[in-house]
């Protein structure tokens, strides 16, 4: 295990306030820095100081492929050793930006700097540990993909071109999976996103037009901006009809209470995504359920962790990043890994009302989730990645039912208060309780509601999570007082990256009990 425990970065010398580093877990994902520089600023002048007119526009952002999601079928006796493998990646990427951040004077006096001076040393690193996970995979009798060698250049983007991959995977996100979340309890199905594309075209102006300028809006200088924001009276409908369910559906409920993190149990691990790896998911998470989930729990330890659920029984481990609101505030871990130091900032919120309910297949009977299933839903590399698994679901309080946001927050109306939802996948494989990137062993049903591929319908978990926050305002189109999810410093605070993490821990039969529940049609607590 001793090499899986990412090495500690070293600080940036200045707090990051200009610009963010950037670290996206897997190995891949997108560099931000603000390089509008005049060409007789000092290296040191690179994080603040006076400013002058800049010279010229330098390279801002460097996108590197995501490693980890292209790893589809890695051999159990090899995930802990490739995980390591992909922290390694991702130390790589930030000390690439650091030097990016560091070297402002020689980019402007030299266009050919950062192709020969950090992306190809990049690339050749990033080709040694390539190489690495394929030996990993190869000697416990695996076969590595044979495009691996292909993730190993990073490509350097101007400011002005940053949003592309966001706006582009926004354009042809077109049906989104996952369904529309009707207060959080509605099955799979397809969410809409061409409702958006008046805030998608929108969101490129703004955002271009921000980056033009050097920054990219934010408290961090990292998002979110104005585009990122619709007054809800104004957004359109695009919650669609549930799917009609047949004479054998299971039709009931299952609630767990498990608070809202009240106790502020908080840490920027994820065990899922990267176990044995300190800080692994670079941004913070809200924990309840499971009061034990670090980065170096395990299957072992799980059943130790006590329970903020007043089901004792419920060890499950529910855990999401935190909202915070860029009121010019600061938390806790402002001068933190995985807070401040990567951009993320702001005042922490407590959600006022946390919802977590398990509810039927609208098609048939359900069978128990297994003991220690992981499912994680959404993606939170969306600016990197595009929109394939986003399963953001932004609202208001007397909204839920008419308009669910994926790509924007909302600004809602007076006495009403935001809410962020999830319908995570219903259809298990029947045999694996994770898989190599955490996703091909559930999936979402169809637009009818049926399991494909041989998948079994397992109990839906929903969340539904309500905040109290005085709605942001938008001058000269500039957001003031924004919230955002916390999230990779280089996706920019996007609403689409928001996400959600489980794993399921039972005790006392009660993974058979919720599924009895819901099979039976009752609704159980």
């Amino acid at each position: 295990m001793g090499r899986n425990i990412r090495k500690r970065r070293s600080p940036l010398a200045i707090k990051v306030t200009a610009a963010s580093a950037a670290l996206a877990l897997g190995g891949g994902g997108l560099i931000w820095a603000n390089f509008y520089a005049s060409a007789h600023e000092s290296n040191n002048d690179a994080w603040g100081g006076n400013r002058t007119k800049a010279a010229a526009a330098q390279v801002a952002t460097i996108s590197c492929p995501d490693v980890g999601q292209k790893l589809t079928n890695v051999p159990d006796k090899a995930r802990t050793d490739v995980a390591g493998e992909l922290s390694n990646l991702d130390r790589q990427i930030t000390e690439a930006y650091q030097r990016l951040a560091t070297t402002r004077d020689a980019q402007t006096r030299d266009a050919s700097f950062v192709q020969n001076s950090i992306l190809q040393p990049l690339k050749d690193r990033r080709q040694n540990i390539l190489d690495r996970i394929k030996l990993e995979i190869t000697r416990v009798g695996g076969t590595a993909p044979g495009d691996l060698d292909t993730l190993a250049n990073c490509t350097g983007t101007p400011a002005d071109q940053t949003n592309a991959g966001g706006q582009q995977g926004g354009q042809n996100g077109g049906q989104q999976q996952g369904g529309q979340q009707g207060g959080g309890q509605d099955n799979g199905g397809q969410q809409q996103g061409g409702d958006q594309q008046g805030g998608q075209d929108n969101g490129g102006q703004q955002q271009g037009g921000d980056q033009q300028g050097g920054n990219i809006g934010g408290q961090a200088g990292n998002g979110p901006v104005a585009a990122d924001f619709v007054d809800i009276t104004k957004a359109q409908a695009n919650v669609q009809a549930k799917p009609r369910k047949a004479r054998n559906a299971s039709r009931g409920t299952f609630t767990t209470r498990c608070g809202v993190n009240t106790n502020k149990n908080h840490n920027t691990d994820n065990v899922i995504v990267a176990p044995g790896v300190k800080n692994g998911a670079h941004h913070l998470h809200d924990y309840v359920g499971n009061q034990k989930i670090d980065a170096f729990a395990s299957n072992d330890t799980f059943l130790q962790g006590g329970t903020s659920c007043q089901n004792k029984s419920d060890l499950s481990s529910y855990y999401w990043p935190v909202v915070r609101v860029q009121d010019g505030s600061q938390d806790f871990d402002q001068n933190n890994d995985g807070g401040g130091k990567e951009g993320n900032v702001g005042k922490i919120l407590t959600p006022v009302q946390a919802q977590i309910k398990y509810v039927g297949s609208p098609t048939g009977k359900v069978v128990a989730m297994p003991q220690f299933l992981r499912i994680i839903t959404g993606d939170a590399k969306t600016t990197t990645n595009g929109l394939a698994n986003a399963n953001a679901h932004w609202s208001c309080t007397g909204f839920e039912n008419k308009v669910q946001l994926t790509e924007q927050y909302p600004i809602c109306p007076q006495g009403s208060k935001v809410v962020r939802s999830f319908a995570f996948q219903s259809c298990w494989d029947g045999q694996n309780t994770d898989s190599a990137n955490h996703r091909t062993h559930v999936a979402f049903a169809d637009a009818n509601g049926n399991c494909q591929n041989g998948f079994k319908a397992i109990p839906q978990l929903t969340m539904r999570l309500v905040y109290d926050i005085a709605p942001p305002t938008i001058e000269n189109g500039q957001v003031k007082n924004a919230y955002a999810v916390d999230g990779f410093p280089e996706q920019l605070h996007k609403p689409s990256t928001d996400h959600d993490d489980f794993i399921s821990i039972t005790t006392g039969n009660l993974a058979n009990k919720i599924a009895n529940c819901v099979n039976r049609g009752q609704n159980c607590s």
